[in-house]
């Protein structure tokens, strides 16, 4: 098996994706809108994906975040709103945000399984920094990281029990960004103490499954490699301060934050300790050029990957629960009068 996660061109996969994919293995797949038109359609190819492998408890994953960043939208999918929806209640009632959050994610979780998609990018616990560029901005849990554990806590437990694995990101804190890392390189010009409170959510929440790496530079931990194709700081920050142990993923490789061609910042990221290559775009020589730069996948980065994917599940429908739990998260945030 190869250490990637690929993309898809379109709703279907075509002849040469399928022989392809057939052939590289790769850990799993990420979705995009041009791969999601309606429930029908979906469901199809993520059973066709799974056929493929016959592997039923296959990574098939997705951005649903809410707000700005999903990919599952109406009239086809329910509508979720962005962190910041549950940072204003928190200032206003903490229990109330934390049930909300958990109900929503299950929600959000039962509508993923149907479509068997088993793994979600989501929650993000990038603390909020004043200033900082609107990359992460409305999509942050809050500005406190107490509170930014607490509701991320609530969200990998609703997901959980709709049947779909999270993922903690962007290790080790996008919040201080001033630049879009799609676009350009951020540097972090805060010191090691200041970190600490980007981290900290991380830290709380470190028995995660899985978790994603940001493609920020760090000078007070590393002056010259981003998160992602740091040796130290996946080393000493992420495994070791962090204390995380599961599988570890990359932002998108294609980022224009990163330097050099995919395949050699994909083989660099491997090499400084990332389990898996995240690559979205679906290029059939960028697909192909990982799988030349990547050995196998390690015993090692299998055990994460199964145990992240054990207690996932892929449903024949919507639960008639997911109503319910949608009408009581909405019921939550009406208290702030942000609609959902």
């Amino acid at each position: 098996m190869i250490p990637a996660i690929f993309g898809c061109s379109g709703p279907e996969l075509t002849a040469d994706e399928r022989a392809f994919f057939r052939e590289a293995d790769p850990a799993g797949y990420i979705l995009f809108g041009r791969n999601c038109v309606d429930p029908v359609q979906l469901r199809a190819l993520t059973d066709d994906l799974r056929g493929l492998h016959g592997r039923e408890r296959l990574l098939i994953s997705i951005d649903q975040e809410g707000g700005r960043v999903a990919r599952l939208r109406p009239p086809h999918w329910s509508a979720y709103p962005a962190g910041e929806a549950f940072d204003r209640l928190y200032d206003l009632a903490p229990a109330s945000a934390i049930e909300a959050a958990r109900a929503g994610a299950k929600a959000m979780a039962l509508e993923l399984s149907a479509m068997g998609i088993t793994v979600d990018y989501h929650p993000p616990l990038d603390v909020r920094q004043p200033g900082a560029h609107d990359v992460i901005g409305d999509r942050s849990l809050g500005s406190d990281p107490v509170q930014v554990a607490a509701i991320g806590r609530a969200i990998l437990d609703g997901l959980a029990a709709g049947g779909v694995t999270g993922c903690i990101k962007h290790m080790p804190g996008h919040g201080r960004s001033m630049v879009d890392t799609h676009k350009e390189m951020p540097t972090v010009h805060a010191s090691a103490e200041e970190l600490e409170h980007d981290i900290a959510p991380f830290r709380a929440l470190n028995s995660a499954l899985i978790g994603m790496t940001g493609h920020l530079k760090f000078p007070v931990w590393d002056q010259d490699e981003p998160a992602t194709l740091s040796p130290t700081i996946i080393g000493d920050i992420i495994r070791g301060a962090i204390g995380f142990d599961g599988l570890l993923l990359t932002d998108d490789i294609d980022m224009e934050a990163l330097e050099g061609t995919i395949p050699q910042r994909s083989a660099k990221a491997h090499a400084a300790g990332c389990d898996i290559i995240l690559n979205c775009w679906a290029k059939m020589d960028h697909m192909e050029g990982i799988c030349g730069a990547l050995p196998s996948m390690s015993d090692v980065t299998t055990t994460r990957l199964d145990r992240a994917l054990e207690h996932t599940r892929v449903a024949d429908a919507i639960a008639d629960e997911q109503a319910e739990l949608l009408a009581k998260r909405d019921a939550l945030l009406a208290l702030t009068g942000i609609a959902a």
